[in-house]
C-alpha cells in the first residue's frame, strides 16, 4: 500500500498496525508478516499448502474493505497480482524517437501496458522508471492572503469543476438532442480558467493566485540502463502456473502489432526473455 509522505515509523503505526489487526484470524492462515518503508507498506500472508488462491484472496479482500475507512487520507493500494517471484517472463525498454522520460512513461502507461494486459496468462505489466505526468498548481501565498482564500479553497474549486454533467434533452421534431456540459480539465490552460469566486462583478481564477504547469509524481527510485542514463522499463508478469512459453510468444506478437502505432523512431528493446531459459532447460 502507498502512504505518501509518511516515514517508516508512521507507516508502521498508522497503516500496517490497523491492517494487521483486521487480517488476523483468517482461516488457514499460517504467517502474517510486514515491512514498512518510506511511503510504502508491504504486508504478506502465507496460507496452508493446498489453499485455493482465489478463495484466499477473497478472504483478504473482504477484510481489507473493512479497514480502508480507518486509514489516513491518501493511503491507497490493494492485493498484488496472482504471481510468484519467478513470474518475470519478459522485460523491455523504450528506446529512440528522442522522447523525454515523461513521454516514454506515458507511452508505456497508456498504449503498451493496456495492450499487453489483455493477453491470456498475463497477471500484470509493471511500468518502471520515467516520470508520471501531472498538472501542478503552485499557490502564491501573498495573492491568496490578499483575496482571503486558502489552499483548501483551490482544491475544492478544482474538484467541483473537473467533471462533465448532463443537462437534459432538447426536442427537435421527432428527434431528441442530449445536452451535456463539458468541464473536465484536459490542459493546464483549462486549469488556469477554473473560477475560485466572483465578487463585485470581478471573477477570480486560479491563474490569478497560482502558477499552473506540467510536473510529475514524486519518485522513490529510478531505472538506469547499462549504467549510462535513465530508462523506462516494462516488465510482464505471468499468472501463477501459466505457460510462460506461450505467454512470451503472445507478448512478442502483440509488441510487433504495436510497432505501427508507436511514434517514429521508437523501438521496444527486450533485455530479458524467459523463452531463452525455457528452450535451454527443455533442450
Amino acid at each position: 500500500m502507498k502512504a505518501p509522505g509518511m516515514t517508516p515509523e508512521e507507516v508502521e503505526t498508522r497503516v500496517i498496525t490497523p491492517v494487521e489487526l483486521e487480517l488476523l484470524g483468517i482461516p488457514r492462515q499460517t504467517i502474517l508478516r510486514s515491512s514498512a518503508k518510506y511511503a510504502i507498506a508491504d504486508i504478506t500472508i502465507d496460507f496452508e499448502d493446498g489453499t485455493d488462491i482465489y478463495w484466499a484472496r477473497q478472504q483478504v479482500a473482504e477484510r481489507l474493505a473493512g479497514v480502508v475507512g480507518e486509514l489516513p487520507p491518501g493511503v491507497e493500494g490493494g492485493l498484488a497480482p496472482i504471481s510468484t517471484p519467478l513470474s518475470d517472463v519478459y522485460m523491455f525498454t523504450i528506446e529512440g524517437g528522442n522522447l523525454s522520460l515523461e513521454e516514454r512513461r506515458s507511452l508505456l502507461d497508456w498504449t503498451i501496458r493496456p495492450a499487453l494486459r489483455t493477453i491470456p496468462g498475463v497477471a500484470d505489466v509493471n511500468a518502471l522508471g520515467g516520470l508520471v505526468r501531472t498538472f501542478e498548481v503552485v499557490p502564491d501565498s501573498a495573492a491568496l492572503a490578499a483575496t482571503g482564500l486558502s489552499v483548501a479553497d483551490i482544491k475544492e474549486a478544482i474538484s467541483a469543476t473537473n467533471r462533465n454533467d448532463g443537462a437534459g434533452r432538447l426536442s427537435d421534431g421527432e428527434k431528441a438532442l442530449v445536452v451535456r456540459a463539458e468541464g473536465a480539465i484536459r490542459t493546464p490552460a483549462d486549469l488556469e480558467q477554473v473560477v475560485l469566486k466572483t465578487e463585485n462583478g470581478k471573477v477570480l481564477r486560479i491563474r490569478d493566485v497560482a502558477s499552473v504547469g506540467i510536473g510529475s509524481l514524486t519518485r522513490y527510485g529510478g531505472v538506469t540502463k547499462d549504467g549510462e542514463a535513465e530508462a523506462v522499463q516494462g516488465l510482464v508478469l505471468s499468472l501463477r502456473g501459466a505457460d510462460a512459453s506461450a505467454i512470451v510468444d503472445e507478448v512478442r506478437a502483440r509488441l510487433e502489432t504495436l510497432k505501427a502505432s508507436l511514434p517514429e523512431g521508437v523501438a521496444l528493446v527486450p533485455f530479458y526473455d524467459r523463452a531463452d531459459l525455457i528452450q535451454r532447460a527443455v533442450g
